[in-house]
């Protein structure tokens, strides 16, 4: 009995950490287009949301400032130099809140050895002067010295005419207003884009929803052919589903014609075996004194039956398995040898296109150029010429031999099972029948004509050639 400890080791090995990320792209369709959508949305948003929120609240600011510059303007117009060698204004400010004690605004003005001039507003404190470098232009800065009081700070350095010295002028009001008016400005952002964003995922699922309906329309059809209530998925789709529903219609087709092809052949060898099995048994009742050669004679029949539809039963696995491609050079090399060895009197030459390839597997490439070949350099003088050339689409094999020939009237014969017009030469029969049933399965034929050059049989083996 295992441990938790290890059972939890089984566990965590049987889930890698990208297990989850699996499973997720596994999920639906619509799942993923959701996710894909509200993520980009949300990067989207997230962008323009902090983006919109730097311009606005930098408006806000600077609209702040500005407000803030004309007090301080305002001050340096009115400031000049007293007897006493210190500041004064010659016209007091407009705003009544720099008199009132913290009321929020205020302003001072500073100098080196001099004393502090500062407004009422301040009362007993004083804004530094220290923390911003020294300037002419305009620099504005926030200062949290105040307790519970941030302030924003303009300031300027400003020397006036009867003065050596350098004299700072700063006017500062809180920051509680601003950040009211930021943070009110945030919030509508906040929910607005929220909103936006909740909008934007719903219409990305209604329209995952809506788009992907015709994909459940085809599963719903496929249940129902399953069932047997439909035999074909219907073809009135969007035309980005058409193809699909054009290529499951003729799978079906093609599983069809290769279940009816399988029963046809199941049916055509129970057909062909009745016979032998029947006169077997009936000799076998009867107690024949021939009972043996009957036996011998009969399996043989039946061997052969069973010899032909094994060959047609491979042929056809493999045709439906998928495109192959055989090159036909290599495969007329290894036959030749082959033949040559079994009838060393005959001499097989090979000619044409070296590159030629068939669509098909080079094992029924080479079962069928067998067949022809060796009957070629059994029935002829010893002389066989192959010549390979491409035809169109197709890659026609001629097969010449140097024999007596056959009467064109008798080739057709050649094809039936079990045919042998010459029964001096051992075999079954099957040779031709068996070419023929082969290379009716890749789309191709087999044509019989009598040899030009060499004045015997020449068999044309024509096959679809393979793309590229």
């Amino acid at each position: 009995m295992s441990s938790p400890q290890s059972a939890a080791s089984d566990t965590a090995s049987t889930n890698p950490p990208d297990g989850r990320l699996r499973t997720i792209m596994r999920g639906s369709l619509t799942q993923r287009m959701i996710v894909i959508a509200a993520a980009w949305i949300f990067v989207l948003l997230a962008g323009g949301a902090f983006a919109l929120d730097r311009v606005l609240t930098n408006a806000i600011t600077r609209n702040f400032d500005a407000q803030l510059s004309y007090a301080l303007n305002a001050m340096i117009a009115s400031a000049e130099i007293g007897p006493d060698g210190e500041v004064r204004f010659s016209r007091p400010l407009g705003d009544q809140r720099f008199l009132e004690p913290y009321s929020g605004l205020y302003w001072q003005v500073t100098a080196p050895e001099a004393e502090p001039f500062r407004s009422r507003s301040l009362w007993d404190r004083a804004i530094d002067t220290e923390e911003a470098p020294a300037s002419e232009e305009l620099y504005a800065h926030d200062t949290y010295e105040f307790p519970q009081e941030p302030l924003r700070v303009l300031q300027r350095d400003v020397r006036l005419p009867g003065s050596d010295r350098l004299w700072r002028f700063q006017v500062a009001e809180t920051r509680v207003g601003l950040n009211e008016q930021i943070h009110v400005l945030r919030s509508t952002l906040g929910w607005s884009f929220a909103a936006l964003g909740l909008g934007l995922v719903v219409l990305a699922a209604l329209q995952a929803a809506y788009g992907l309906w015709p994909l459940r329309k085809v599963r719903r059809a496929i249940s129902e052919i399953r069932s047997g209530r439909m035999n074909r998925v219907p073809t009135d789709f969007p035309p980005e589903i058409e193809p699909l529903v054009a290529e499951l219609n003729a799978l079906i087709e093609h599983t069809e014609a290769q279940s009816e092809a399988a029963r046809r052949h199941a049916g055509n060898l129970a057909h062909a075996l009745k016979t032998p099995m029947a006169v077997l048994m009936n000799e076998a009742m009867a107690r024949e004194p021939d009972l043996a050669e009957t036996v011998i004679r009969e399996t043989g029949v039946m061997r052969r039956q069973i010899n032909h539809h094994l060959a047609r039963a491979r042929a056809i696995g493999r045709r439906a398995a998928g495109h192959a491609r055989a090159e036909v050079w290599p495969s007329l090399e290894a036959v030749a040898r082959a033949v040559s060895r079994m009838h060393s009197h005959a001499t097989v030459d090979i000619t044409g296109d070296r590159h030629a390839a068939v669509a098909g597997e080079r094992q029924d490439l080479e079962e069928m150029l067998g067949n022809l070949i060796e009957n070629a350099a059994k029935y002829g003088s010893g002389r066989v010429f192959v010549t390979v050339e491409r035809n169109g689409e197709f890659i026609d094999i001629l097969i010449e031999d140097d024999g007596p020939g056959i009467p064109e009237e008798r080739r057709a014969e050649l094809f039936g099972r079990g045919a042998r017009l010459d029964t001096s030469k051992p075999g079954t029969g099957l040779g031709l029948s068996i070419v023929r049933d082969v290379v009716e399965i890749y789309g191709g034929k087999i044509i019989l004509a009598e040899s030009e050059d060499l004045g015997g049989l020449a068999a044309t083996l024509r096959l679809p050639a393979a793309e590229g």
